[in-house]
């Protein structure tokens, strides 16, 4: 006996259209940790940025006028370059979703950029000179929380102000390693940091520093998979120079049917201070 069924009257059901899913993405955090400039129309592509170096005074001598002192800026120059991505659109594929496609694509390129923006900040973290830690077969070392108090020290040695726009921002898979010690040896489970990476796995802040996880958090210069070069810095240590933030653009392509849609920037990120930042050069210890 033929029978009328969901599966016969399948093309006259309407089919229905849930929320969009997005692949997990993280928030952008790097761009209020650092130094921001901003170059104006027509001033070309490079923003050089004067950095001073500390002087010194010293105890004078009455009615004798004290020695000059030459004072000379070093520079750092940030050069930018367009970053983007591109993707069309048909006006079929337009027409017959329930959904806002050009939107939703939207979103996603605005996503993309906005974590190639922040891996490009995070690589200058293997440009510091100053290192805790060690990666590679012969001097792996996981991280600690010891081994980050070490780096707030050399910090503080350089005259920085830790507890005031420093930041640490680890690979999750680093900050695993720290939180491990903070509820065993190093801080006694008892203690208000390790409880809290206990109960929530965060641990907010170390030695006053506040602490950032990201994946994007690039591998170490010369190492192999699981060892990363993690950052504990000032926000002098890092420059983000920007022309233009992240903009989205659609244009119609009429022999394609269909629309472009364009997603880009143009900004430059460099080390301007190398003694206000700290390479951390940790060995994951869950990662091989």
């Amino acid at each position: 006996m033929a029978l009328t069924t969901t599966s016969t009257l399948a093309n006259l059901l309407p089919s229905i259209v849930a929320e969009a899913l997005y692949q997990a993405s993280e928030k952008s955090i790097m761009k209020g940790l650092v130094k921001n400039y901003t170059l104006a129309p027509s001033s070309g592509l490079t923003v050089n940025v004067p950095v001073y170096a500390k002087i010194t005074a010293a105890g004078l001598t009455e009615a004798t006028a004290p020695t000059a002192t030459a004072i000379t800026p070093g520079t750092a120059a940030l050069t930018v370059s367009e970053v983007g991505i591109r993707a069309t659109v048909s006006d079929l594929s337009i027409q017959a979703s329930a959904s806002n496609v050009v939107s939703e694509i939207g979103k996603l390129m605005g996503e993309s950029i906005a974590r190639k923006m922040d891996t490009d900040l995070m690589a200058n973290f293997n440009n510091f000179s100053q290192v805790v830690g060690g990666v590679g077969e012969s001097a792996s070392s996981a991280a600690t929380a010891a081994k980050l108090f070490e780096a707030i020290a050399k910090l503080r040695s350089g005259g920085y102000d830790t507890s005031n726009d420093c930041a640490i921002v680890l690979h999750p898979n680093i900050a695993f390693d720290v939180a491990s010690t903070l509820t065993s040896t190093f801080a006694a489970p008892a203690s208000q940091v390790g409880n809290d990476a206990l109960k929530n796995g965060l641990m907010g802040s170390l030695g006053g520093v506040p602490v950032y996880q990201s994946s994007l958090v690039n591998l170490a210069d010369g190492s192999t998979a699981g060892d990363y070069g993690c950052g504990i810095f000032h926000k002098d240590a890092i420059g983000l120079a920007m022309m233009q933030d992240i903009k989205i653009e659609s244009s119609r392509e009429a022999a394609l049917r269909g629309f472009n849609i364009v997603g880009s920037a143009i900004y430059a990120t460099g080390e301007l201070n190398d003694l206000a930042g700290v390479r951390g050069s940790f060995d994951s210890s869950i990662e091989s």
